[in-house]
């Protein structure tokens, strides 16, 4: 059998179409983000966020079967995702 002419680190399709899911929700976050009217909340999310995704960059557990389902139906137009809603800023502590 032939070798594969791609190199080693290439990303399957699945991992390809992961990789762009997240991209497109850490996008919808920092949108929702924008629209909270307090600066130093909106600071606080933005870092949060983006302390999230850095921790779960090397993430490689697969969709389970349920996610999958669910592509599946978002795919054939069942149910619909509308990107991030009803984002609330509670109050935080001042002991943090």
């Amino acid at each position: 059998m032939a070798a594969s002419r791609l190199p080693p680190a290439t990303l399957t399709l699945k991992q390809f179409l992961r990789r762009q899911q997240v991209l497109l929700l850490y996008r919808r976050i920092l949108q929702a983000i924008r629209q909270v009217p307090n600066d130093s909340d909106r600071k606080y999310l933005k870092d949060w966020a983006r302390e999230e995704f850095k921790r779960n960059k090397s993430a490689t557990e697969e969709a389970s079967p349920t996610t999958e389902a669910q592509d599946l139906r978002e795919a054939n137009g069942i149910v619909t995702t509308t990107g991030v809603r009803g984002i609330s800023v509670r109050e935080r502590s001042s002991d943090l």
